[in-house]
């Protein structure tokens, strides 16, 4: 079976050896590189399985590489950084990251982390045994959390893993509210490092792929959270 690849990308390259060295040991292939504009040539290249991409890099930053690469790739990503503030994390998340860690980190949290987001991330593999299929079906709206696809109005939509699992947690219990922290346990699994304002970005994200339908639509319950609303 072969290696999932991890493109590291890091201008401090003790820091992308540390990391390489902690996903080498659980098995994973990984390629460092330190500049921005080398990312751009090295996902091209190596066409890998994730990317963890640090903010502060010469030449291109790392919120430019993430949404240059998001206009042709849903691979998952996963930003690393040492700036803390709630702006910086809710911009990459804007950009399409998939999660967003904090430097000085632990090493087993990274790992953990990477772990989360590709097995969110896996496609179903041809010829494997049939599991039960895990698909909402509404007008023109088709969400299949088995294979990781959206087909909207007949046509797929491209989507990074957590809004599908947002979006489709929201529309297999439709008409029920939830919270932002029920919705961050639920979709994101551990204590975020962020804060309820990452729901809110993927709720946005959302409603700018999915249009509100005369059958359904994504609703905000004022003060309290969101819900899947269809209509009678």
């Amino acid at each position: 079976m072969a290696k999932q690849k991890i493109l590291i990308v890091d201008d401090d390259n003790n820091i992308a050896e540390l990391i390489s060295l902690y996903l080498t040991k659980e098995c994973f292939d990984t390629r460092i590189v330190n500049d921005g504009e080398a990312s751009l040539s090295a996902f091209e290249q190596y066409r890998p399985n994730l990317i963890l991409l640090d903010l502060m890099l010469p030449g291109i930053d790392g919120y430019q590489v993430c949404r240059e690469i998001r206009t042709k790739s849903n691979v998952p990503i996963i930003m690393l950084s040492a700036k803390g503030e709630i702006f910086d994390k809710v911009l990459g998340l804007e950009l399409g990251a998939d999660d967003y860690i904090l430097k000085p980190f632990d090493s087993k949290e990274l790992v953990a982390r990477v772990k989360a987001v590709l097995r969110r991330y896996q496609p179903v593999k041809q010829n494997e045994p049939a599991i039960e299929t895990k698909c909402v079906e509404y007008p023109d709206l088709t969400v299949n959390l088995s294979n990781y696809s959206v087909v909207y109005n007949g046509h797929p939509i491209d989507m990074p893993p957590k809004e599908l699992e947002l979006l489709y947690f929201l529309a297999s219990s439709p008409n029920q509210v939830f919270t932002r922290e029920q919705l961050l346990d639920h979709i994101w699994g551990y204590e975020y490092i962020g804060d309820t304002r990452t729901v809110d970005v993927h709720v946005k994200r959302l409603r700018e792929k999915i249009k509100d339908h005369k059958a359904w639509k994504i609703s905000t319950v004022w003060g309290i959270g969101y819900k899947f609303e269809v209509k009678p």
